[in-house]
C-alpha cells in the first residue's frame, strides 16, 4: 500500500508540476500575447515578463508588434497607356490591434497574403489610369501617395498599421526592353543612313566643285600659255626677221646647218647621197662671202 500511495504521490506531483508549468507563459519584448479561452479571446497581454493562465482551459497566441517589411515578387502592370511594366513594391507594416488582427487574419502568414493581394489590387487600379510618363515625372509621387493611403484605410480594420507602401522598382518588361532597343537601334541606323547619304551628297558637290575649279584654272593657264607662246612666237620671227635682213647670206647658212643637224640627227649613222645634191652644197662651198 504504501508503494501505490508513493506512486500516486509521484503522479499527483507530477501533474502538479506540469500544471503549474502549463498554467505560465513568458512574453518577450516587441511582443504581444493573446489569451485564448475555449475559442474565444479574453485577453491581450503586450507588458513583457512572466504571466499566467489557466492551465488546459487557456491558449496563447503570440504576436510580433515590430515593424515588418513586406516585399513581394515582381509583378506585370498594364499602364494608362496599354504599356506593360514590371513593378516591384515594399511595404511597411505592425499589428496595431492584436484582437481585431486574431479576429480577422488569425496568423501572420495569412496577414502576409492579404496585405500583398491588397497592394497588389491598389497599384494596379492606380497605374492602370496612369501613363508611363508620369511615372517617370513628379507626378509619381502623388500615384504612390495614393496607393499608400489606400493600403492603409483597407488594412486598418484587419488590425493591421501600414506606415508605408514604395515602389522598389518598375522597369519595362524583357521582351518590351529588347522591343524598344530593336527601334532605338533602326531608328540609330536610318539616322546614320540618312547622314551617310547627305555626306555623299556634299562630296559629290564639293568633288563636282573642284572639277570644274579645275577646269577653269587649266583653260585659263592654256589660255595664258597660248598668249605667251604667241608673244614669244612673234618675238622670235621679230628677231629672226632682223638677223635675216642683216646678213641673209650667214643666215641661210645657218639655217642649212640646222637641217643638216636634224637630218644627221634622224637617219641612221650613214646618210647616202648624190654628189650634186642642194644638201652638200654648203657642206663642199661652205658659207657664202657677205658683207662684213
Amino acid at each position: 500500500m504504501d508503494k501505490q500511495w508513493r506512486g500516486v504521490g509521484w503522479v499527483a506531483g507530477i501533474a502538479a508540476v506540469w500544471l503549474a508549468l502549463s498554467a505560465q507563459y513568458t512574453l518577450n519584448e516587441g511582443q504581444k500575447a493573446l489569451v485564448v479561452r475555449l475559442g474565444a479571446p479574453v485577453n491581450v497581454d503586450g507588458e513583457p515578463g512572466l504571466k499566467f493562465k489557466l492551465p488546459l482551459i487557456d491558449s496563447v497566441q503570440y504576436y510580433d508588434t515590430r515593424l515588418q517589411i513586406l516585399a513581394p515578387p515582381p509583378e506585370q502592370i498594364i499602364l494608362g497607356d496599354e504599356k506593360r511594366l514590371e513593378v516591384e513594391t515594399y511595404t511597411r507594416y505592425r499589428i496595431a490591434d492584436t484582437l481585431r488582427f486574431y479576429q480577422a487574419l488569425r496568423t501572420e502568414e495569412q496577414a502576409r497574403a492579404q496585405l500583398t493581394q491588397l497592394v497588389s489590387t491598389s497599384l494596379r487600379r492606380e497605374l492602370g489610369k496612369a501613363p508611363l510618363t508620369d511615372l517617370l515625372s513628379p507626378r509619381r509621387r502623388g500615384i504612390v501617395e495614393r496607393i499608400q493611403q489606400e493600403v492603409m484605410e483597407r488594412a486598418r480594420p484587419m488590425g493591421l498599421e501600414v506606415t508605408e507602401v514604395q515602389l522598389h522598382r518598375a522597369d519595362l518588361p524583357l521582351e518590351t526592353s529588347q522591343a524598344i532597343y530593336d527601334r532605338m537601334k533602326s531608328a540609330r541606323q536610318q539616322e546614320a543612313k540618312e547622314l551617310r547619304a547627305q555626306g555623299a551628297e556634299w562630296a559629290q558637290q564639293i568633288q563636282a566643285k573642284a572639277e570644274r575649279d579645275r577646269t577653269v584654272i587649266l583653260s585659263e593657264a592654256q589660255r595664258q600659255s597660248a598668249i605667251i607662246h604667241g608673244e614669244a612666237d612673234a618675238e622670235a620671227g621679230r628677231i629672226l626677221a632682223q638677223a635675216f635682213s642683216r646678213d641673209p647670206k650667214f643666215y641661210k647658212f645657218y639655217r642649212s646647218l640646222q637641217t643638216y643637224r636634224q637630218s644627221l640627227a634622224d637617219s641612221a649613222p650613214v646618210l647616202v647621197l648624190s654628189p650634186d645634191s642642194a644638201l652638200l652644197h654648203d657642206l663642199k662651198n661652205g658659207p657664202a662671202a657677205g658683207k662684213p
